[in-house]
């Protein structure tokens, strides 16, 4: 029995070439999968359309489709940005003339600001002992002071190498998205915990018998992962007293807010951080913002 073979759409092609361009690029693994996915389903929806045959009323359709399919404001508002590139793309490479998805107006979404642990709760967390829910006390300290002390993103964390450490320079190499690299200054309370984990990771890797350039380590000796670490920060947050919705980007979030609380430049956030835009920077004035009216409702006698 013969297979029917299936005939790519004008859409279908362009959008492989699309994320061909985009790893070409050296974008995110997780910016590549989640327009894959958006795409995917545009490219089902436009079915054999051509060019033309797609105007802002058709993209209208597709959101109103991906509503009627259960998705989300956040989903359906993601979905159009995806169209909405792949568009400039098209523009770019001189396949259409304009872009349908611009005229669509993105779904409002609800304005939530990310609940940020006040520097009181980060430095209880901190100081002292590591709770009995600490399986690797020395690295586990290690995770949070980085990525409280750093600022940087779980995947940056998990891919820093022990040679990727400038101890005279009080510097870490960090690469991030884009795999963009950026020197990341830490403090003492980083120095400390490098000092006490280092020693220990040795060890432990003496027992398991293995080598390995990776900075923290599972007990097997292998590379920790983004996975166990979002496991840990959550365990040991929880055991400490903060509410069990605390993760990774949480201590980011708590990173950016508290320099900016304490009078850091905004510019100099963003560098450590490592946005690539200062409006992505800016939303840690909103979060300090709102800790600043929580201080006036809570102090000003004519607030009360």
């Amino acid at each position: 029995m013969n297979k029917v073979r299936h005939k790519t759409t004008i859409v279908e092609r362009a959008v492989a070439q699309f994320l061909r361009s985009l790893q070409e690029r050296n974008a995110s693994p997780h910016t590549i999968k989640g327009y894959s996915g958006d795409l995917s389903e545009f490219v089902q929806y436009a079915g054999s359309r051509n060019w033309a045959g797609i105007d802002h009323l058709t993209v209208r359709g597709f959101l109103s489709h991906l509503y009627e399919k259960g998705l989300s404001k956040t989903s359906v508002a993601r979905a159009l940005a995806a169209v909405r590139s792949f568009y400039r793309w098209l523009a770019q490479e001189g396949i259409v003339d304009q872009n349908p998805a611009a005229l669509v107006s993105t779904p409002k979404l609800p304005k939530k600001l990310p609940r940020v642990p006040t520097i009181e709760e980060m430095n209880s967390l901190l100081d002292g002992q590591m709770p009995e829910a600490a399986a690797f006390p020395e690295r586990d300290r290690m995770i949070f002071e980085l990525l409280y002390g750093c600022g940087i993103r779980n995947s940056e964390l998990t891919g820093i190498n022990v040679d990727d450490i400038r101890m005279s320079a009080e510097a870490i190499l960090i690469r991030g998205k884009g795999r963009k690299e950026r020197y990341v200054p830490f403090g003492d309370s980083v120095k400390s915990a490098l000092a006490a984990y280092l020693p220990a990771r040795r060890q432990a890797l003496a027992v398991c018998r293995k080598n390995t350039n990776a900075l923290l380590i599972n007990h097997r000796g292998g590379r920790l992962t983004t996975r166990s670490v979002r496991r840990i920060i959550k365990k040991i947050a929880v055991a400490k007293g903060l509410p069990p919705d605390v993760h990774p980007h949480t201590l980011r979030h708590a990173f950016g807010t508290h320099l900016l609380e304490e009078g850091a430049d905004l510019r100099a956030i963003q560098e450590m951080l490592g946005h690539e835009r200062l409006s992505t920077t800016q939303r840690y004035t909103q979060l300090s913002m709102k800790h600043v009216l929580q201080v006036y409702d809570q102090t000003h006698p004519r607030a009360k």
